[in-house]
């Protein structure tokens, strides 16, 4: 099919009275995604461009991976697609092989729990369902609540403490958690009242110090001050705190370990749960299997929401927090089953492509390559942050989440365009950055090639 027939079946005819599906930035490149290779995604008319975009953080592995195209695996990922059965009421094949390979290699001990949903914005949806149900049960417990909670439209132990900047989906609950600069995210639509802070954010020398060591500090203290005093105030009424491990959309921001280590201390002395949004930074993005996993045991979370790389929404939750309630939303008994449901609980296909990627990911060593290949590739953005510091600045991150800021936010989109003209697909967040998601098994020439057209790019602004 040609480009422009495939535009007019999507997006509509100019005559037509309703349009089909948007434009976008994206929408001019129509992915061949059988002959796409390594990292290099290929246009249907035969373009190819180097791709550090991964589908906005959804592809573990670079294009047509053999594992992805032996025939064995693609006969069952036939099969698996014939018909989409009801895996909530279900248990399938795939499901039970996505759970063993999720459970050998990418279930921390501390997590042991699992529900699994479409998409990252139901799997924190649910996670904030699990907290509601622990905390209104918990201030039962407490003699906090005599009355029956059923009939309270908002019973004490339903509020959420999230982050400026932070983004945690479009849908429900995750609206009012969404607080990003692009406001038409969320614009006009209801939200609940719920708290929100500013969080202590770093910002980065090209030699990767930290350039603002007191700043970060002072607002962190800052920060962690407004928590407590809520918590002191009105912990009772709140279920949980909810981030993300590096807040991805709203610009790549980076806060420190100790900030982490503090919100989990004052988790713990309010009875409230620390959830990590981890549907971007997690599978292996950061060079770790969870983008928390940096910040050590002490800040660890009583769950994690995932999707995106996994391919399968979901989440995992710790078993101890939660069997302190017979029937927790996680419990198998008649109180416990049911409280966290979905028709179809995820999908064969993705079940069957996430336990692949998982293995492949184990087998062939890609977090420690995605921790070498995004150092090489953040040392190189550091070096044209260098060069071409009246354009570029702030370079930064953990594995293939990387990022860097325009000077000017008003060059943000231009820089963008460059990059495509030159072949290389990236992405913006915040309000001036330029950010990166690579495949986890990037190779030493990919990230030559790549820096070599980012520096393209940034020439026709210089």
């Amino acid at each position: 099919m040609e480009k422009r027939d495939l535009h007019k079946k999507v997006a509509g005819l100019p005559d037509e009275h309703v349009p089909g599906l948007q434009d976008d930035w994206w929408t001019d490149i129509s992915p061949d995604l059988w002959r796409s290779h390594g990292s290099f995604l290929v246009d249907i008319s035969g373009e190819e461009y180097l791709d550090f975009f991964g589908f906005l953080s959804t592809a573990p592995v670079s294009y047509n991976h053999p594992r992805l195209r032996d025939k064995s695996f693609l006969d069952r990922l036939a099969k698996a697609s014939f018909y989409r059965p009801s895996l909530a009421d279900f248990w399938t094949e795939e499901l039970a092989e996505f759970i063993d390979s999720l459970r050998k290699y990418g279930t921390p001990e501390y997590l042991h729990h699992y529900f699994l949903i479409d998409g990252g914005a139901l799997a924190v949806e649910n996670a904030l369902k699990a907290a509601f149900d622990w905390k209104v049960r918990r201030n039962i417990e407490k003699g906090l609540i005599t009355s029956d909670p059923v009939e309270e439209k908002q019973p004490l132990g339903t509020k959420v403490i999230s982050f400026e900047s932070a983004f945690h989906g479009r849908s429900g609950y995750t609206l009012s958690l969404t607080h990003t600069n692009d406001q038409r995210k969320y614009k006009y639509f209801p939200k609940f009242d719920w708290y929100r802070v500013e969080p202590p954010v770093m910002f980065f020398k090209n030699d990767g110090a930290v350039a603002n060591p007191q700043e970060v500090a002072e607002k962190e203290k800052k920060s962690i001050e407004e928590i407590s005093s809520i918590l002191e105030k009105n912990g009772d009424d709140v279920a949980a705190i909810i981030i993300e491990p590096v807040q991805c959309e709203g610009g790549d921001r980076h806060m420190p370990t100790s900030f982490f280590v503090n919100l989990r201390r004052l988790c713990d002395e309010h009875d409230v749960l620390l959830i990590y949004d981890e549907v971007q930074t997690g599978f292996g993005t950061t060079g770790k299997m969870w983008g928390h996993e940096h910040f050590g045991f002490d800040a660890k979370p009583d769950m994690i929401a995932f999707s995106k790389k996994s391919q399968v929404g979901g989440v995992m939750a710790n078993h101890d927090k939660f069997a302190r309630f017979d029937s927790n939303v996680f419990s198998n008994n008649d109180g416990g089953k049911s409280r966290l449901n979905s028709t179809w609980g995820g999908h064969p296909t993705d079940m069957l492509r996430g336990a692949e990627f998982l293995k492949i990911i184990n087998e062939e060593n890609l977090l420690d390559n995605a921790g070498k290949m995004g150092q090489k590739l953040l040392e190189g953005i550091r070096n044209l942050c260098a060069k071409y510091s009246n354009i570029i600045e702030n370079p930064r991150g953990k594995g293939m989440l990387l990022g860097f800021d325009m000077v000017d936010p008003e060059k943000q989109s231009e820089l963008w365009s460059a990059m495509k003209q030159e072949k290389l697909l990236g992405l913006t967040c915040g309000t001036r950055t330029i950010r990166f998601r690579p495949h986890l098994d990037l190779t030493e020439s990919d990230v030559s090639l790549g820096l070599e057209r980012l520096e393209k790019a940034l020439k026709k602004l210089a």
